[in-house]
This record gives structure tokens, C-alpha cells and sequence, in this order.
């Protein structure tokens, strides 16, 4: 492992991959960078009028992502990215091989009400899709699961401990 973290925040629209991914990028003194900013115009268009993006959709998007994780692979960065899939996610670990997975998971009905207060792109008609699309961390992926109960100092603190980073860089 570098010695600071490469991270990937991961998990459907509303589960507070922005919040969290700031946190851990705040409290290691990297770049973070919001995947949302990486959609092509036609992408968010789709997105904003209720139509789920496709794998031909995301796949320059996901490319695009990879480049910045390989750019920051030697100093360290933090991004927010769905990365559903686990093709999606092994885009982004041949891009950048030592990058971790931080996923946040959580209740629909939170979720929902999450996504039916913010100003975003994403409209909450598209939450069941995301939903479905998700395929969870596998054994063999470096990442780990953390519900979105906590805080995102919390969410920070528990990921840092399981994977054992320390504020100074690798453990």
C-alpha cells in the first residue's frame, strides 16, 4: 500500500458518497474528486428526465475516473463513484490497482428521503433501478461495507481502523 490512501466512495445515489469521500479526503490532505463531475452532458441529461444510464453510457465515464485515480496514485486522492458493478469497479482498479472501496450502504426509505432533499441530477424515481444495478463488494475486492447510519466522521473512523490506514499514512 502507498503511503496514503487511493479511495473510491462508492454506493447508490443518496447514501452520502460526497460527504464521506470530503471527510477521509480532509482528513488525509488529498485531492477529492466527485465522479458526478465526470458525466458527459448527455449523461446527466439522461439521468435528470428518469432514464437509467446504460453500460455503454458509463463506460468513457468510468474511464475518465480511472485516468484521475492513476494520476493520483502515488500521492493519494479520494473519489466518489457509484461503480455498481464489478466490471465498473475492475475499470477502475486496472486504471489504479492499489485503490480501496469504501461502499456505503443503507435503508431504501433513508435513502429515498436523502435523495427527495437535495438538489441533484439524480431523481429518486431512479433509486430502484440503482438498486438493482448494485452488486456488492466480493471477497477478493479490496473494500469494505459501512452502513450510513453514522456520521461521516464516523463512517471515516471505522473505515480508517478496518483498513488500517492511520491519519499519517499506511500502517
Amino acid at each position: 500500500m502507498g503511503a496514503t490512501p487511493l479511495v473510491v466512495v462508492m454506493g447508490i445515489s443518496g447514501v452520502g458518497k460526497s460527504s464521506v469521500g470530503h471527510e477521509l479526503a480532509d482528513r488525509f490532505g488529498v485531492d477529492y474528486a466527485d465522479g458526478d463531475d465526470f458525466h458527459s452532458e448527455a449523461n446527466i441529461a439522461k439521468m435528470s428526465a428518469g432514464t437509467p444510464l446504460t453500460d455503454d453510457d458509463r463506460w468513457p465515464w468510468l474511464t475518465e475516473i480511472g485516468k484521475w485515480l492513476a494520476l493520483h496514485g502515488a500521492d493519494g486522492g479520494v473519489i466518489s463513484c457509484s461503480a455498481l458493478r464489478r466490471a465498473y469497479r475492475d475499470v477502475l482498479v486496472d486504471a489504479a490497482p492499489r485503490v480501496m472501496f469504501l461502499h456505503l450502504t443503507g435503508d431504501h426509505d433513508l435513502i429515498k428521503t436523502r435523495m427527495e432533499h437535495r438538489d441533484h441530477f439524480m431523481p429518486p424515481s431512479l433509486l430502484e433501478s440503482q438498486e438493482k444495478t448494485l452488486e456488492p463488494l466480493q471477497d477478493d475486492e479490496r473494500g469494505w461495507a459501512f452502513d450510513i447510519e453514522p456520521t461521516p466522521a464516523e463512517i471515516v473512523d471505522a473505515f480508517i481502523a478496518r483498513s488500517e490506514l492511520t491519519e499519517g499514512g499506511a500502517a
